[in-house]
């Protein structure tokens, strides 16, 4: 199951985006939202009570949710900086990969939903099959678009 906590709801609309991609391979997944900051217990108490085995945090501007978490959990943990209207996202693309030693969060790029999907369902592919396939097939279908624009820009 994968986890998806975000700071804010103000940061639904890139949640949508991570839950229409598992949806697309079918993975389980709950969302939250609750805040580092403004929260920690409640966080903290998540953690210890679900049976998560990927979390994907998305925060803006300080976006320290996805470092507390690695820091809570010794499950993998993908950050998505939001962007705000402060830096454009900046601060919290720094916010979220400059992690100190111990303490790992894989870092998509600011907006990356989608790819934050796709990176926690390779992680639980390693050990389903079922799902491996899925990638696979879903990669292929990105290929054949590579080739059809291709073809399609030699009638330029």
């Amino acid at each position: 199951m994968i986890t998806i906590v975000m700071g804010s709801s103000s940061d639904k609309a890139i949640a949508e985006k991570v839950t229409t991609q598992l949806k697309e391979f079918n993975v389980e997944y709950q969302v939250f939202v609750i805040s580092a900051h403004r929260a920690l217990d409640m966080l903290l108490e998540q953690v210890n009570k679900d049976d998560t085995d990927v979390y994907i945090a998305l925060a803006g501007k300080a976006a320290h949710l996805a470092g507390v978490l690695a820091g809570a959990t010794i499950k993998p943990v993908i950050g998505v900086p939001i962007k705000s209207s402060t830096l454009d996202g900046l601060d919290a693309l720094l916010s979220t990969v400059q992690m100190p030693s111990g303490v790992p969060v894989a870092t998509v790029a600011i907006d990356g939903g989608q790819n934050a999907a796709i990176l926690a369902t390779q992680i639980l592919a390693l050990n389903d099959d079922a799902l491996a396939k899925q990638l696979t097939e879903y990669k292929g279908r990105m290929k054949e678009n590579v080739v059809k624009m291709n073809d399609d820009i030699q009638n330029l």
